[in-house]
């Protein structure tokens, strides 16, 4: 049975930082491509950032870009986001997915990330 599970969310003022990290099982990331997304209050999905398993530099959403970091270790199937500078609009739940160019599509229960004064 294949599962992603997300942690490390959280509650932090704004300008602070946090890492959420996102554990695999039933699969193997080298098989998928793996990504985070988030869904703020009353929004649609949006992609955060798109992981290689082969190491190549991840892409990033414009907002992420300069304040996030992702990073994939695919020998322990784990993945994890580091956001730093928090903004309040990056209030959001954040999910890990695993997509493997066809038919397999999914994503984890997400980790709820709160950025307020």
């Amino acid at each position: 049975q294949v599962q992603l599970v997300e942690s490390g969310g959280g509650s932090v003022e704004p300008g602070g930082s946090l890492k959420i990290s996102c554990t695999g099982s039933g699969f193997s990331f080298r098989d998928y491509v793996m990504s985070w997304y988030r869904q703020p209050p009353g929004q649609n999905l949006e992609m955060v950032a798109v992981l290689s398993s082969a190491g190549g530099r991840p892409t990033y959403a414009g907002f992420a870009r300069g304040r996030f970091t992702a990073s994939i270790n695919v020998a322990h199937n784990m993945m994890y986001l580091q956001m730093n500078n928090l903004r309040p609009e990056d209030t959001a739940k954040y999910y890990c997915n695993a997509f493997d160019g066809t038919s397999s599509d999914f994503r984890g229960q997400g980790t709820q990330v709160t950025v307020s004064t």
